[in-house]
């Protein structure tokens, strides 16, 4: 009888699928549990709170629940901080967590205590969700068989597994408008289940250096023409340009808001739309200034066959990756038009971000 146990047993294969089933769960607004040493907590995702949800959750934490906050919140609610925090919840009450999660007008009401090993990693599988970084944390004696259960270490060794596991799916003619002769690859082995695609555009010659854009998903401006960002814009100049010179590489890339998920870019949006700039807003929802990786963007450039990059972008921490994964890269500034809704963004990318734009923008005041 053929024996089938290794397509169960491997240890790398079943870290990330654990993880990639706990995002799952999160994601429903269903808790899990996860596993530090001896230290086993209970994970639920504050965004998803609701009355019923926490009578439940008391009803377990017996009054040692926490909520977890990153550092960017805790400023935010005027607790500086480098790193994140502890808020002790004896009762779990829905509009206090809703507003110590996301509320700009919320401050700390409660001391805030250093987190374990446990609880930051339940932070970490938060952002691998893309939800809030907020979460309900309480200490769970035993296991419970309905919870699905998760390692620390399979948390955080999660994304670099992924990377490894990074294989070219398939690939295909796609003719663009202004890139006739282009085709698409699609890669599996991103992180939250996502897939990954990359167009390249004509017959790039890979012995030289090869135009690349590394190209951050972007539904707002890709697909609605967005006035609020360049980033269709950028898109489009791209693929042209590579058309006309030699062909090139365009890296596709899920990672919408700069990581942090559609639902969280809306959310900074409306935000925006009171006054603050693109990264207070972020901030403001617990995020940092970028939450993107770009070890997917190396591996796949390594399965394409490229090594010598020139990269279009004006995105100094693109170049840096590149070249911290081993890639000979140069660069070439490319930018979108400025618009009147966008020109604050774009100084903000400028003045608070370092990005290398050219145009004569004002000094970054909101929007």
């Amino acid at each position: 009888m053929t024996d089938v146990s290794g397509l169960f047993s491997s240890p790398a294969v079943s870290g990330a699928v654990s993880v990639e089933r706990a995002v799952a769960e999160l994601r429903a607004g269903r808790p899990v549990a996860l596993l530090e040493g001896s230290v086993r907590i209970l994970v639920f995702p504050a965004e998803n709170l609701d009355s019923v949800s926490a009578a439940a959750l008391e009803q377990l934490a017996r009054g040692r629940a926490n909520l977890i906050l990153s550092a960017q919140r805790l400023r935010r609610l005027g607790v500086e901080r480098t790193a994140p925090g502890l808020v002790a919840m004896p009762k779990i009450d829905v509009e206090r967590v809703g507003a110590l999660l996301a509320d700009e007008t919320a401050s700390i009401d409660a001391p805030v205590a250093a987190p374990g090993a446990a609880d930051e990693a339940a932070l970490d599988l938060l952002r691998l969700a893309t939800l809030l970084p907020g979460a309900i944390v309480a200490p769970l004696a035993d296991p419970m068989p309905q919870l699905q259960e998760i390692n620390g270490c399979d948390v955080r060794s999660f994304r670099a597994k992924k990377v490894l596991s990074l294989h070219l799916i398939g690939r295909a003619p796609l003719p663009l408008e202004g890139a006739p002769n282009s085709e698409i690859a699609v890669f599996r082995g991103g992180e939250g289940l996502r897939d990954q695609a990359a167009v390249i555009v004509g017959k790039p010659d890979l012995s030289g250096p090869v135009h690349v854009r590394l190209h951050s998903a972007c539904l707002t401006g890709d697909l609605f023409g967005s006035l609020k960002c360049d980033c269709g814009d950028q898109l489009r100049h791209t693929a042209r340009f590579m058309a006309e010179n030699g062909g090139g590489v365009i890296l596709y890339l899920d990672q919408e808001g700069r990581g942090n998920g559609l639902a969280n870019k809306v959310r900074a949006y409306s935000l925006q739309a009171q006054g603050y700039d693109t990264y207070d807003a972020d901030e403001i929802l617990g995020f940092g200034l970028d939450q993107r990786r770009f070890g997917y963007a190396a591996r796949m450039l390594d399965l394409l066959g490229v090594t010598r990059v020139r990269l279009m972008t004006n995105n100094p921490a693109k170049i840096e990756a590149l070249r911290a994964a081993g890639l000979d890269v140069t660069d070439q500034r490319i930018q979108g038009r400025p618009t009147p809704q966008n020109i604050h963004y774009l100084a903000t990318k400028r003045d608070r971000a370092g990005h290398y734009l050219d145009v004569d923008l004002p000094p970054a005041g909101g929007g």
